[in-house]
């Protein structure tokens, strides 16, 4: 099973590309390798109404996210709560993606939500991006699922080091992320026949 996490935070070892990759070290000792983790700290897609992504000229940033989210079974997305909504990078991205050029994004793929915060928080965008995503699924007359388990990862800056290890003994952060991962992976099977 190929697995995406994309990490949507453009800010440089943001506390998203901490959990991202803690998330890629779980997906690991669950028994896959072939993960591939998408930083937006190089995000250079047009504002929606100012440009477009040209599915023929695209960066070398828009390349390696189109690409990876293309060959992903299981795409995770790992968001920052910006005053109670997801980024607005994020946002804008789906606006771009919502057509028929890049429709296939929103095809057979198990998505994943996660929002991750600094204090207490990342529970309305992962709720809010569950509705733009099942829309756009719908819109494009695709096939995919969107896992109803999301999480919230709270206090992240304290909870995982910059290499996206555990900083601290919080067995609690430990064991809720696990059972996250581990669900997220299960569902990701079952929607695959098992053929993951």
């Amino acid at each position: 099973m190929n697995i995406t996490i994309l990490s949507t935070s453009p800010r440089k070892n943001s506390s998203s590309l901490r959990f991202s990759k803690y998330l890629k070290s779980l997906s690991q000792e669950a028994g896959f390798d072939q993960i591939e983790i998408v930083d937006f700290e190089n995000y250079d897609v047009p504002f929606f109404g100012q440009g477009f992504i040209k599915k023929d000229s695209l960066s070398a940033f828009q390349e390696k996210l189109i690409g990876a989210w293309a060959k992903a079974d299981l795409v995770f997305i790992v968001m920052p709560e910006y005053n109670w909504f997801p980024d607005a990078e994020l946002i804008n991205l789906l606006n771009q993606l919502g057509g028929k050029d890049f429709a296939h994004l929103f095809g057979e793929k198990t998505f994943a939500l996660a929002g991750v915060s600094s204090g207490r928080g990342g529970k309305l965008p992962a709720i809010e991006m569950t509705v733009m995503l099942g829309k756009l699924i719908n819109f494009l007359n695709q096939y995919s699922v969107i896992s109803p388990r999301i999480y919230e990862s709270h206090e992240t800056h304290i909870n995982l080091n910059e290499n996206g290890e555990l900083a601290n003994d919080n067995t609690v952060y430990e064991n809720s992320v696990k059972a996250f991962v581990d669900y997220s992976i299960k569902i990701a099977q079952r929607w695959n026949n098992g053929k993951a």
